[in-house]
């Protein structure tokens, strides 16, 4: 019988943001993967990088501001390095969490590329934030080289483009690791953008939304069930308002409806749900699970959270 594919989404919470924080996180979320290996599941994880490729990128930009005769790092490169040092600490916490169960298996971090449109509609409208806080001369100086710069309250600050995942480069990687029964943590920050060119691939200044990356992963590897560890325990309507209102269960449908009435917030719940709906489309056998890490962990992850299904 075929073990059940299950893709873990950690979130930023389930990271932490400095270092001392990522070591703490990692052991927790170490915890609730493992919970999963023991019920049989083959384990593919993916997770967030929000502030550690902003302080890569930032750290980065100083170095080459105070040594001129360095290349600036591009976008891509520090969507890189989040991948090698976040999978690091996750894949020793996770060994070492099996190792204390008396279970052995193997983990494994890919530096994972995914493809991207170049005529996505995002190019040309960049919303995600990056990177240090600029003085304006320094702003016009970046909006010279071609990049994208916006005002904050702190000052200005490079944006850039979201585009929706198109294909995953690592995927029979992914694969052939999750059939030698390895744990495999891969996408991580979303990927690393990058743009088909005839035989190669060329890092693209962009980011793509962690979520809709571990939807595609999930999808990719015909997972049974992606898990979406978040921020809050369970999908909310009329949230932050007192006529809030907690879902344990969730249909396709019933997401569309409350997706056209506004229900859920950009950039935070609104793509997890339109991930859910996209990665389950019209399966009856795959199921999302969004819930936040560490809840009630005593009844298990399967009692948690909000389940949506077909």
């Amino acid at each position: 019988m075929r073990k059940k594919k299950i893709v873990i989404a950690l979130g930023h919470d389930a990271l932490g943001t400095t270092l001392p924080e990522q070591k703490h996180a990692t052991k927790r979320a170490a915890k609730a993967v493992v919970d999963f290996i023991k019920e049989d599941y083959q384990v593919v994880i993916s997770h967030s990088n929000g502030p550690q490729v902003g302080m890569i990128h930032t750290a980065m930009s100083e170095f080459c501001r105070i040594y001129p005769e360095y290349t600036p790092t591009p976008m891509s490169v520090c969507s890189a390095m989040s991948q090698g040092y976040i999978g690091y600490d996750l894949q020793n916490a996770i060994r070492t969490e099996l190792l204390n169960r008396g279970i052995y298996k193997p983990v494994s971090t890919l530096l994972t590329q995914v493809t991207v449109d170049p005529y996505d509609e995002a190019f040309y409208h960049p919303t995600k934030i990056i990177g240090r806080v600029m003085t304006e001369e320094e702003a016009e100086a970046e909006e010279k080289k071609g990049n994208h710069v916006v005002k904050t309250q702190e000052g200005f600050r490079r944006i850039v483009a979201a585009p929706k995942p198109v294909d995953i480069v690592e995927i029979d990687a992914v694969c052939a690791l999750l059939e030698a029964e390895q744990i495999v943590i891969a996408c991580g920050g979303g990927g690393i953008p990058v743009l088909a060119q005839k035989n190669c691939l060329k890092g693209a200044s962009a980011v793509i939304e962690k979520d809709s990356a571990a939807g595609k992963l999930a999808d990719l590897v015909d997972a049974q069930r992606l898990v979406i560890l978040t921020g809050v325990e369970k999908v909310c309507l009329n949230f932050g308002t007192e006529n809030q209102q907690r879902l344990d269960e969730l249909t396709v449908s019933q997401a569309q409806k409350y997706i056209e009435e506004g229900q859920f917030e950009e950039g935070t719940m609104l793509p997890k749900i339109e991930t859910a709906i996209e990665f389950i489309g019209n399966s009856a056998v795959r199921s999302v699970l969004i819930t936040k890490l560490g809840t009630a962990e005593e009844e298990g992850m399967e009692n948690q959270g909000t389940l949506i299904h077909k």
